[in-house]
């Protein structure tokens, strides 16, 4: 037996995340040089993070090539709502509660019992796996009058919780050009509602009953304002051939109406300095007005072509309009397609070209490109824009999300958050992803697009860099997790979503995204690939030298503390000497297990000892010596999470070089 009374054991924690900004004497031990598909833990450790499956099983239809993306993909009500080429689409998706045989028969009076029927059809089509079925009617919780194997489909076993979901229904077409959409749900009037933009189209409201209404400026002004230059008496006659002095009429239509105070007018003509033939008092009474008064456009103009919507303090807010990228739209109070200044609409201009807004808090946020201003103020008669900052922008709005207590948004110099202070009116702005900055680097200036989403459960935040050189499997995108007062990160491959949305259901955070060229809507946090494809998680620890690399170290064992989620199968690595090429290279050791238990005190590795423990400690003898040591875990891909929690390495000092 080997004498082991010199040996001295090193343990840590896995905490920290992926840091690529230090030197490997400053890293802590717990950080990590490479974190790819595993994720910070809230609860301690590096998680392989879950995979996605299939959402609905039918892919959304494509108007001109199979090759499209999927536009959007929003949740409401009880309904998931896609959008691909030139139509927006309906479905709903449940999962069973009952195990199908092959061998079960049902020749239309067959049931179905799933976990719920809410958002489906009446009557109609539903499919499992790669076989349709048929019903004429429902219940909560069962399709009736059920025919299997239709459509040229063969009757197939189908287990517990496998996904069932409907064909997708169109609900709005003829939407040419679209681009990506963003979307606001809410509730103006008792009746909840989603509007959707689309960067080229009228902005769509749909209803509980998926009803469409088109949004469009009826006699769109320009939202011009200037100033009153000559005083107008409240006894001054004006039945249409009036003038109107002002500062400057250059950005007015050539005819319109304006108002001043509470007082429209209407003209059919203008100088540069004059509004003429005027009718003044249409819809109220004559009053004074003074010189310095303000003029303004009586309508804003065209929502048509936004890219962005928000609705903010009982109005809808508008932004990202091609004729007019600096400016922003919003409706009277209350009524989302009401668009005159004397109800209570209006619009304004910012310096700046408009990236994305978002409500947070009691402000509108209004990002630009180098530049970020917010609004201020309960209505029209008193909204104030004011600045946040000048200096930093937000370079794509799909990345603005609220995430646990801030907006977090892409900077030129990576993820920065906009945080309130205690003190009223003061916004702090900072930097977060200094550790990972180099892949943002990498990033930033050569991705098509971006996509991003919260998951609210683990206080995570997941932004997707999307190139259109490179496939899914190598697509790349980053996991920023707020652990007590600390961001940490890691990496994720393997997922391109063109699309995102999360919501919760009976307190289960949803997770979807639109593929990027397949035409299907994932679900993630769901199964252990990524839809059949492998997860590749690797995890390595920083080049540990034991605070003296001068002296070699013969190592003995590694202690493994890990949290399996069910069986493991992933590869265990020691590596010397910052992997030299000439430097011991051991044989992985597999860090697998059939059963969820303790592994401890064995020579015998694998072999379960101390049984039921969620947190085994699995003990492995391993080979080599180095002046540094660092431990690398690949994952097999296909397996359940398991969260790595912490190491402890043991062995004995040799000599000095």
């Amino acid at each position: 037996m080997s004498d082991e009374s010199q040996t001295t054991p090193s343990a840590f924690n896995c905490e920290g995340g992926l840091v690529l900004n230090k030197s490997n004497f400053m890293m802590q031990p717990g950080e990590a040089l490479e974190l790819k598909n595993f994720e910070p833990a809230v609860g301690g450790g590096y998680r392989r993070i879950n995979g996605y499956t299939k959402y609905v099983l039918a892919i959304v239809p494509y108007t001109a090539s199979a090759s499209e993306k999927v536009l959007m993909v929003a949740t409401f009500g009880d309904n998931v709502l896609a959008a691909r080429g030139t139509s927006i689409y309906s479905s709903a998706s449940t999962h069973l509660a009952t195990a199908i045989a092959s061998s079960t028969g049902m020749t239309g009076s067959g049931t179905i019992t799933v976990d719920s029927t809410v958002g489906f059809s009446s009557s109609g089509t539903v499919q499992l796996g790669s076989e349709t079925f048929t019903y004429t009617g429902k219940t909560s919780t069962a399709f009736t009058g059920v025919t299997r194997a239709t459509g040229a489909t063969s009757a197939a076993a189908h287990a517990l919780d496998a996904v069932l979901s409907e064909a997708w229904n169109s609900i709005d077409s003829g939407r040419t050009s679209a681009n990506k959409y963003n979307f606001e749900r809410f509730n103006f009037d008792g009746t909840d509602k989603i509007i959707v933009v689309d960067g080229a189209n009228a902005p769509t409201v749909f209803n509980s009953s998926l009803a469409a209404t088109d949004i469009a400026v009826a006699s769109a002004g320009t939202g011009e304002q200037t100033l009153l230059a000559a005083v107008i008496a409240s006894g001054d006659g004006m039945t249409g051939s009036g003038t109107l002095t002002v500062a400057d009429t250059s950005q007015f239509a050539s005819t319109g109406s304006v108002i001043i105070g509470t007082e429209i007018f209407t003209y059919t003509g203008k100088t540069s300095t004059t509004f003429t033939g005027v009718t003044r008092a249409v819809t109220s009474s004559a009053i004074a007005h003074e010189v310095g008064a303000i003029v303004a456009d009586l309508k804003p103009s065209a929502v048509t072509g936004a890219k962005h919507v928000a609705a903010f303090k009982n109005h809808m807010f508008f932004a990202g309009m091609s004729a007019n990228k600096q400016e922003v739209v919003f409706s009277a109070p209350f009524q989302e397609g009401a668009f005159s200044v004397a109800i209570g609409a209006g619009s304004f201009k910012v310096d700046d070209e408009i990236t994305g807004i978002k409500v947070f808090r009691d402000n509108l946020f209004i990002f630009c490109e180098t530049r970020i201003f917010k609004l201020s103020g309960s209505s029209g008669a008193n909204f104030t824009v004011s600045d946040v900052t000048r200096d930093i922008g937000c370079i794509n709005g799909d990345t603005i999300q609220e995430f646990a207590g801030d907006l977090i948004f892409l900077g030129p110099d990576g993820l920065r958050t906009v945080a309130g202070t205690a003190r009223i009116g003061d916004v702090e702005l900072g930097t977060i992803s200094s550790s990972v900055q180099s892949i943002f680097n990498d990033n930033i200036a050569d991705a098509s697009e971006f996509e991003s989403v919260v998951i609210t459960d683990k206080t995570q935040y997941r932004i997707f860099f999307t190139k259109s050189t490179v496939g899914q499997n190598q697509t790349k995108g980053i996991i920023c997790v707020l652990k007590g007062q600390k961001f940490e990160f890691s990496e994720i491959v393997g997922i391109r979503p063109s699309c995102t949305d999360s919501f919760v259901s009976e307190g289960n955070v949803i997770v979807l995204h639109g593929a990027y060229a397949a035409g299907y809507i994932y679900k993630q946090e769901s199964g252990n690939t990524f839809d059949g494809t492998s997860i590749l998680g690797r995890y390595r620890s920083p080049d540990l030298t034991f605070n003296d690399p001068g002296i070699r170290k013969h190592m003995q064992r590694v202690i493994v503390n890990y949290n399996p989620e069910a069986a493991v199968d992933a590869d265990l690595f020691v590596r010397y000497d910052y992997e030299d090429k000439d430097s011991p290279r051991p044989a992985a050791y597999p860090l697998d297990s059939t059963d969820v238990v303790a592994i401890y005190g064995t020579s015998v590795y694998g072999t379960p000892t101390y049984g039921g423990s969620s947190q085994p400690l699995v003990r492995q003898s391993v080979e080599g010596s180095g002046f540094a040591v660092a431990l690398r875990v690949n994952d097999g891909g296909a397996t359940a999470p398991y969260a790595l929690k912490g190491f402890q390495l043991e062995y004995q000092l040799g000599a000095r070089r």
